[in-house]
């Protein structure tokens, strides 16, 4: 429970976020507007056709009788047009963030640098990232469509049906929404799709109490619209949570350059300089003390006298 209310507060964070940057808010509203125009006259096709669809899915019920044939097709209508329903809110967010790639990851950063530091993208050129987005998107839909098949398939199981599986069925979208909605941000830590999958498995509470509040506002005409630029910076804040804390380079300092950490036995590890102190077993032997500077003669050294560790 937990988890799930922390997923819903990121949403919230994500909103008052762009309520504050009005600019940004407005800059994030044109690719869902585009978006929105082709969805509505997909579903409006949809439901327009429902019928000749059913009447042809189900050649089996032509000689039923009343009202089995109406009740059967009616039941494929509604499931129908739910699965449309479902499989455009996944598709709606995938194909916004493709059309508004460059959009979103300005929004993001900015919403990273907003909270004190924001990772540098890869250097790719746009073409690639945005076929690196389609790619992921993809492998992202094709797994949410075999769970959307399964669930459309017990959607006819009487009762649970039309309570239980409906509401699963939610769970599921909003999971995937979340892993879609997360993609900028992980996308700019060069994160492969299979291992964001694996993380929000691990965060399964999280994501879903993120992704569902948002499929079900989305469901509201024009809502998805007006969301879209909240929903990827309170994604992008999810992000900066679940990933390990990062931390800017120094200063002055080139990312080869940065200075290694102490580590055990005086080994340098990543993040600062310097050796480790010796180990307490094996103390540092002081060197040989020296009340005046070395003379100079055959045979000996002008190199300074040793100092152990």
């Amino acid at each position: 429970m937990r988890d799930l209310a922390a997923g819903l507060r990121y949403l919230g964070k994500g909103q008052r976020w762009v309520a504050g940057h009005g600019r940004w808010w407005g800059f994030g509203l044109i690719p869902a507007l585009i978006t929105l125009v082709l969805y509505a006259a997909v579903l409006t096709a949809l439901a327009i056709w429902a019928g000749d669809i059913a009447a042809w899915a189900t050649p089996f019920a032509d000689d039923w009788g009343s009202p089995w044939q109406g009740v059967l097709r009616g039941l494929f209508v509604v499931l129908l047009f739910a699965g449309g329903l479902m499989l455009s809110v996944l598709t709606f967010t995938a194909v916004t963030l493709l059309i508004g790639d460059p959009f979103y990851e300005s929004l993001s950063e900015k919403v990273e640098e907003s909270e004190g530091y924001c990772p540098p993208s890869p250097d790719r050129p746009l073409w690639q990232e945005v076929w690196i987005a389609l790619r992921d998107s993809v492998h992202v839909l094709l797994r949410a469509l075999g769970f959307g098949i399964l669930l459309f398939a017990l959607g006819f199981v009487p009762f649970l049906g039309q309570t239980v599986i409906p509401v699963i069925g939610f769970c599921v979208s909003g999971f995937f929404l979340a892993v879609e909605l997360t993609s900028v941000a992980m996308q700019r830590r060069d994160i492969p799709v299979r291992e964001r999958l694996r993380m929000l498995r691990g965060r399964k509470a999280l994501a879903v109490g993120f992704g569902t509040p948002i499929v079900l506002l989305f469901l509201v005409p024009f809502v998805a619209v007006l969301l879209m630029p909240g929903a990827v910076a309170g994604a992008t804040l999810l992000v900066r949570d679940l990933l390990p804390e990062e931390q800017p380079p120094a200063a002055g300092l080139e990312e080869g350059d940065r200075p290694q950490a102490a580590g055990p036995y005086g080994q340098g590890a990543p993040g600062q300089g310097g050796f480790g102190p010796p180990p307490a077993q094996f103390p540092a032997t002081p060197g040989p003390q020296r009340q005046s500077p070395p003379q100079a003669g055959p045979g000996s050294s002008t190199a300074p006298p040793s100092t152990g560790w």
